[in-house]
């Protein structure tokens, strides 16, 4: 192991190290909650959104397969930029298309009974597409100006960004807001409510938003087509810039739409003009929050071009 490798998995186990030692410590200090809280949605009281994040947990293990199989073998150097465009686009459609063809997977949801647009699957796409978009479009800037990272693989561009991503990072990103979900609904539902919850739910908001950063990092690694200037500061430096975009999306998305299955008479329904205001709010939100991170690092934002191709 040479030094620099050294010196990053060292930063990274203490990074890591320390936040999990302080989501243990919040926890011993919770009072429990009756029932010892919930991992996935009540199939009572929230039906629609359980048999969207069941859907999203069967098919997540399928896509990140298929991925390890291309990076494992290289399959990456024969690609072309329709390739590329081909697999990511294709990998994105389960999720894309369950609304249409799948609404009722797992227990027997009651989307099936909805009209396309009011179902919580529809909303939840929309919801991630537009985050998606926008997190391409934009953000990648980040990534080019800050970290001096850059795409090198043939591809079909949009504001130089590959067209793939934008597709890639709708099942990325669909698989890693079901799994905050599950973590931060054990949160609220394992203990009882107060500073001392609140506290613990923001940690691990911030402790996700950051593993999950790392760990995208770390498994794209091997993948010689996206690159940095400095991997160091990639890993660990890069980690935390790119949790940014967690911090604010992971409990928002937790908290879309969750009177769905509400009984009760509701004030408003959220439609798909609210779904995707919601998001753009979000998508908003990260990039004065990106910006704000860069102004205080003096570095100048290079914004990409029109050119397709």
């Amino acid at each position: 192991m040479s030094a620099g490798t050294y010196d990053i998995a060292h930063s990274m186990a203490a990074v890591l190290g320390t936040m999990l030692a302080s989501v243990a410590a919040l926890i011993s200090l919770q009072s429990p909650a009756p029932g010892g809280g919930i991992w996935l949605p009540d199939a009572v009281t929230q039906p629609s959104k359980r048999a969207y994040e069941l859907y999203a947990m069967h098919y997540s293990p399928l896509w990140i397969f298929s991925f390890g199989v291309i990076v494992a073998c290289k399959l990456y150097e024969v690609f072309t930029a329709w390739t590329y465009l081909v697999v990511c686009g294709g990998l994105s459609l389960p999720f894309l298309l369950q609304p249409f063809l799948c609404p009722s997977a797992m227990h027997n949801s009651p989307d099936a009974g909805r009209s396309w647009a009011t179902r919580y699957s529809t909303k939840a796409n929309l919801w991630l597409s537009v985050y998606s978009f926008i997190g391409n479009y934009w953000y990648t800037h980040y990534f080019y100006s800050v970290l001096k990272a850059q795409y090198s693989m043939p591809a079909h561009r949009l504001n130089n960004v590959p067209i793939a991503l934008y597709f890639a990072t709708h099942f990325y990103f669909s698989s890693y807001h079901v799994f905050s979900n599950c973590c931060l609904r054990k949160v609220e539902t394992a203990y009882l409510p107060g500073f001392r919850r609140n506290l613990l739910f923001a940690l691990v908001v911030i402790s996700l938003s950051y593993f999950t950063a790392f760990m995208e990092t770390l498994t794209i690694s091997s993948f010689p087509y996206y690159s940095f200037e400095d991997r160091n500061m990639a890993y660990t430096f890069g980690s935390a810039f790119y949790g940014i975009y967690f911090i604010v999306s992971f409990p928002v998305f937790y908290f879309f739409d969750n009177d769905i299955d509400s009984k009760q008479v509701r004030l408003k329904n959220v439609t798909l003009w609210d779904t995707f205001s919601s998001s753009c709010g979000v998508g908003m939100m990260i990039l004065c929050l990106l910006d704000f991170v860069r102004l205080w690092l003096d570095v100048p934002l290079i914004v990409g071009d029109s050119k397709m191709t």
